[in-house]
């Protein structure tokens, strides 16, 4: 019987990965909400099959903040999923826009509850995906490495607090009112259409940027001592999916990430060594890009997950961070204006 999903931050890395999945994987219904003013570029090659009457995917104007448009849509069409990625998720910018971060993650997350909840009746009752982040643990001892699901929160940066607010929301929801909810705390991610205020994301188009002669051949960088176990977000976005057709108890939570652990600086590396201009290029850290308080040992303990799910990573380190290093490289490459950052 075919399905609805319904993905809220469609436009986001995770959402439009997650919009490629369900099209090519799925014959069901696509719901994307986003908010009016939100950059359709990452969707872009969706926008004609959306325009025609017919289209199994339908784009939905709505906001967090925005109550009443959360459950027009939700009332509209009833999604049997829905997957909540929309945030506030840059950490470094949660420094300078912290009322914002909570207002739109925790906030936001319960309007969104709240709605659904409203909503739920004998005939109606969706299986409703949380995504909180690793950020949540935040600065963990070496010795409590790698980090299991109860491991308890020490969030180092504003959008962490709102993501430990998202989680806690999540599993409330589930356990008070027995709302098919589960919730993911995903270790990094990245790939193609990554935002460029992350630090992969940030170093692969300053590559770009220099092997086009358009910046001098200085890659500006934060804390490199940073560790990071790191998957790729089109693993990610199979891992949900797998996930929400799997048989999960209400309220239950889950820790996901990949296989593949190095430094910041060791991913750097990696990046530079892809490069036509590796002999050229030099390293020079800018104050700017470090955080007040970092989260430098991000090493997940995924056996629940894969225990349920029998998820595998099928992309490479390699793979991923060449893959995000020429997407940057067509981005440079065409007509639009370079922001320098």
């Amino acid at each position: 019987m075919k399905k609805t999903h319904l993905i809220t931050g469609i436009t986001g890395m995770v959402g439009s990965h997650l919009l490629d999945y369900l099209f090519d994987n799925t014959n069901d219904d696509i719901i994307g909400i986003c908010r009016w003013r939100s950059p359709l570029s990452n969707i872009s090659k969706y926008l004609t099959i959306q325009n025609k009457p017919e289209s199994r995917i339908k784009l939905e104007y709505a906001d967090l903040n925005d109550m009443s448009s959360l459950l027009m849509t939700i009332k509209k069409h009833k999604p049997d999923y829905i997957y909540h990625l929309a945030a506030q998720s840059y950490p470094q910018t949660s420094f300078l826009a912290p009322i914002d971060t909570l207002q739109t993650n925790i906030l936001g997350t319960a309007n969104l509850l709240e709605v659904i909840k409203s909503c739920i009746s004998e005939n109606y009752n969706p299986k409703i995906h949380v995504c909180s982040s690793s950020e949540v643990f935040g600065r963990i001892p070496k010795e409590r490495i790698p980090i299991v699901e109860d491991e308890l929160f020490h969030p180092a940066s504003p959008y962490a607090i709102s993501k430990a607010g998202t989680d806690l929301l999540g599993r409330y929801y589930g356990e008070a009112y027995h709302m098919k909810t589960v919730t993911t705390r995903m270790f990094t991610h990245t790939g193609p259409r990554r935002g460029d205020v992350f630090a992969e994301s940030s170093f692969a188009k300053q590559i770009a940027l220099i092997e086009n002669n358009i910046i001098e051949p200085i890659i500006k960088v934060g804390n490199l001592n940073s560790l990071r176990t790191f998957a790729d977000v089109r693993d990610a976005v199979r891992a949900y999916y797998m996930l929400l057709n799997s048989n999960t108890e209400c309220g239950s939570y889950y820790n996901i990430g990949g296989n593949f652990t190095c430094t910041v600086g060791e991913m750097l590396q990696k990046l530079i060594s892809l490069s036509s201009k590796k002999e050229e290029i030099t390293i020079e850290v800018e104050t700017s890009r470090l955080r007040p308080i970092d989260a430098d040992l991000q090493i997940p303990d995924t056996t629940k997950f894969k225990n349920l799910t029998k998820w595998e990573p099928e992309f490479t380190f390699e793979e991923t961070m060449t893959d995000l290093l020429n997407y940057w490289r067509e981005r440079v490459n065409s007509p639009e204006n370079k922001l320098v950052r």
